[in-house]
């Protein structure tokens, strides 16, 4: 892998104090450029997290990435919403999005990263005609709608495919990343079968010192390059 890859965490807010959400924010702010925030409909994933609302309150705080999962049934209908509420990187299920080329293209047209997110279960293969038009892909590592799930070792061989399409085509621009149960233990395997932006909610929020495991996710993740 080329030492130019630049390897970047992204917190994961669905892990942190419901009732303290800007504390959240504030306490990582000057040690991440990023958050992940993961927004679940209760129907496509069994659960339910924040609005539009909630994000548009919190980018008031901070000038980080918002980096908006729509975990949702129908994410165009989402798509300026978040967009509006301050979000600057949005990534749609595969799974959920029949018209993925065109759903892309609404995301980046609103001035926003375009992201594909893909279930565990989800082969790649089905990426092959619209990897030009995305900026990352997201890989789900635990199935989704609950945090605090355990690494699904198999998503580092998905990590590894796509790695190679991506290299084999030039798009040397797209970004990887992954979700679900990353902490120090497994960063650099990440990192060394392709990824490039770790999400990491309870490794984080819930530790003794979430700054101190920011550090540590990062120095092992690095190790992985």
């Amino acid at each position: 892998m080329s030492p130019m890859r630049n390897i970047q965490l992204a917190p994961s807010l669905l892990a942190a104090d419901f009732a303290d959400l800007r504390g959240a924010v504030k306490l990582l702010d000057d040690a991440v450029d990023i958050f992940h925030i993961d927004i679940m409909d209760g129907d496509f994933v069994p659960n339910i997290t924040m609005g539009p609302m909630i994000v548009a309150a919190l980018r008031q705080h901070t000038d980080a990435v918002f980096d908006v999962h729509l975990m949702v049934r129908n994410p165009d209908v989402w798509i300026g919403p978040y967009r509006d509420a301050g979000a600057d990187w949005i990534s749609v299920h595969y799974e959920t999005a029949p018209h993925l080329e065109r759903t892309l293209s609404c995301i980046r047209e609103s001035g926003a990263r375009a992201g594909i997110a893909l279930n565990p279960g989800t082969y790649p293969d089905g990426l092959e005609y619209v990897l030009n038009d995305t900026d990352f892909v997201l890989v789900m590592s635990v199935n989704p709608g609950f945090g605090g799930q355990n690494f699904l070792v198999s998503s580092l061989k998905k990590l590894s495919a796509l790695r190679t399409r991506l290299d084999e085509k030039g798009l040397s621009l797209v970004q990887l990343e992954i979700d679900g149960g990353v902490d120090a233990t497994n960063a650099s395997d990440i990192v060394r079968a392709g990824a490039d932006i770790l999400v990491a909610g309870s490794s984080v929020y819930r530790s003794e010192d979430p700054l101190q495991a920011v550090e540590q996710l990062l120095a092992n993740a690095r190790a992985g390059l």
